[in-house]
């Protein structure tokens, strides 16, 4: 906790001048409220000494009056800027942890649950803003107060301002002796907090899985169990940390009786006026007042803390090494070479061992194999989403580790399996990759994909909002719109993983014949499970077990009748034999 607090205290550096600005008028606002005890104090002696007298009691009713104003216009502008303290921190808290999770690690992502990332930069950022926002409003008031107050009970009568001195921090160490224990239960509630926005956010985004394996009712099972988790020890840390309020004030109220026990017997012994007792009494509740502010708020800034905590735990984690010094990959040829690369996953799994390839520019390169055989981490690893962990991945002669990894993946045309389309138009998604791209390019781009015909059906043609990871397209849809944004930024380099798996036959039939233009001098990566897709590659590779087990092309390896083979003959064998 104390190193969360010094890392905040390093981020609210940044509004200094606001800070300065809003402690200024705190102690402005607190010293002007504080006079009007001393005001009331002297119209209470003026009664006392010579009687009723309207008109000078309608003079220290003036002058109250005007502070008061004054003061009421200092608190709404210290308000103003504290709620600008607050959220200009949480915008930039929020749009440092966005930044980070774009600098990640692949490997990171997904290990890591999304629900939960998307808890710690939405959820656990507003929890914080609230706590900083009630801490702001306390902070800077409470400290000028307590010490104004003090001096003004000192001016008066210092036996009495010492008694308030000594005893009301008692409730303080109360107040730190619950917060301490109550941590760990604030720090628990966050993370099912984040736990349940994960679960919450895998249930939606596989809605027709859950629906089509009546899954429902177990999901709302496993959500309950979490909801009540929560409920548990959300209530456990609400309970501990409500002790301190009841506590703090039974401490301040013997703090009070003491105050007027003394003030009494001193005033009875001519130690201190009747008003001047009257004054002190209004000071010891204003002086006990933010010692019961800071426990009332204790909750919100335990959470707050807690939250901020696993906001600065994000922004801790070690980001993708620099390309700071790394060259930058130009007038791309395409000659890729793989020499010796290992990888795994774990260290305890070996998945790629000693792997070794050479793509000529221009070249097409198949890559088959059962499933988990490595085939996509070959991807990964040809894009940099992941680092090798032995030997080198080369292109055009340049170790890809020594390149741009902006450059190096700007040279590659990726279509995946999984598509992806953000939120905005149909063309917004396609010149994703070339956001300069003419109307006429984006229309023959379209129409070499085939998907221009099914886009003029669109309500607004290639001006139609596209929802959430395009969920008002179908599956084919998406993917002939994913098709389209590679063919438009033509690069020297594709990446094909099971690129056109969500086609129809007669759909992909045409798109295949699109991709023979556009792969067509252009060094390629085909990933497929149909194998009728491939039979045109230059060189095929048989992955099995993270390793080449074949390679060749298709009439070799059909003539050698092995491992490819076998795949070839299991897919178009007729059923029964």
């Amino acid at each position: 906790m104390k190193k969360t607090v010094r890392r905040l205290a390093g981020v609210l550096g940044a509004s200094g001048i606001y800070m300065v600005i809003s402690a200024v008028l705190a102690a402005a606002s607190v010293l002007l409220s504080l006079y009007v005890p001393i005001l009331f104090g002297r119209a209470i002696d003026e009664i006392t000494d010579g009687g009723v007298f309207f008109e000078p009691l309608l003079g220290f009713l003036k002058r109250a009056a005007v502070i008061a104003a004054i003061t009421a216009v200092l608190q709404w502008i210290m308000g103003i800027i504290n709620n600008r303290i607050t959220f200009d921190t949480v915008r930039r808290v929020r749009e440092q942890a966005f930044e980070k999770i774009e600098r990640l690690p692949l490997r990171y992502i997904d290990q890591s649950a999304r629900g939960d990332l998307l808890s710690r930069v939405i959820a656990d950022v507003d929890q914080f803003a609230d706590g900083l926002l009630m801490g702001f409003s306390q902070f800077f008031t409470g400290i000028v107060t307590i010490i104004a107050t003090l001096g003004f009970m000192l001016s008066i009568n210092p036996g009495v301002a010492l008694t308030a001195a000594l005893l009301t921090p008692l409730s303080l160490f109360v107040a730190r002796f619950v917060a301490k224990n109550t941590h760990s239960l604030f720090e628990k509630q966050s993370k099912i907090r984040g736990s349940q926005t994960a679960l919450v956010e895998e249930m939606i985004g596989g809605a027709k899985v859950v629906a089509a394996y009546n899954y429902a009712e177990r999901s709302s099972e496993r959500f309950s169990a979490i909801n009540r988790e929560l409920e548990t020890t959300s209530r456990r840390a609400i309970f501990f940390s409500s002790l301190v309020n009841p506590t703090t004030r039974f401490v301040n109220s013997i703090v009070y009786t003491a105050v007027c026990l003394i003030g009494a017997f001193s005033a009875i012994g001519g130690g201190i006026t009747i008003g001047g007792l009257s004054a002190i009494l209004t000071y010891a509740t204003q002086f006990t007042k933010p010692f019961n502010e800071i426990s009332g708020v204790v909750t919100e800034l335990q959470n707050a803390l807690v939250c901020a905590g696993r906001i600065f735990e994000l922004a801790d984690e070690p980001a993708e090494p620099s390309d700071e010094g790394a060259k930058v990959l130009e007038n791309v040829k395409g000659g890729v070479e793989i020499k010796n690369v290992s990888f795994s996953y774990s260290p305890d799994r070996p998945l790629i061992r000693n792997f070794n390839l050479k793509v000529e520019p221009g070249q097409r390169a198949a890559i088959v194999g059962p499933t988990g055989c490595g085939k996509t981490t070959l991807i990964n690893l040809l894009m940099r989403f992941y680092d090798v962990q032995g030997g080198e991945i080369t292109v055009d002669g340049e170790n890809i580790a020594e390149v741009t990894r902006a450059s190096l993946r700007k040279g590659y045309g990726m279509v995946l399996q999984d598509t992806w389309l953000c939120s905005g138009t149909v063309r917004d998604n396609i010149v994703l990759g070339k956001p300069d791209a003419t109307e006429e390019e984006i229309v023959a781009a379209a129409k070499a994909t085939h998907a221009h015909s099914f886009i003029k059906r669109l309500p607004q043609g290639y001006d139609t909002p596209v929802g959430e990871d395009g969920g008002n397209l179908s599956a084919g849809q998406k993917q002939l719109l994913c098709i389209t944004r590679v063919m438009l930024s033509a690069p020297p380099m594709l990446i094909l993983d099971e690129a056109t798996s969500n086609i129809d036959t007669k759909t992909e039939l045409r798109v295949q014949r699109a991709f023979e233009k556009l792969m067509k001098g252009k060094t390629s990566f085909i990933v497929a499970h149909r194998l009728s897709t491939i039979m045109s590659a230059d060189v095929i590779l048989v992955m099995r077990d993270g390793n080449v087990v074949e390679q060749g092309s298709h009439e070799s390896l059909m003539a050698k009748g092995g491992f490819y083979a076998e795949l070839y003959n299991s897919q178009f064998a007729p059923m029964g034999s």
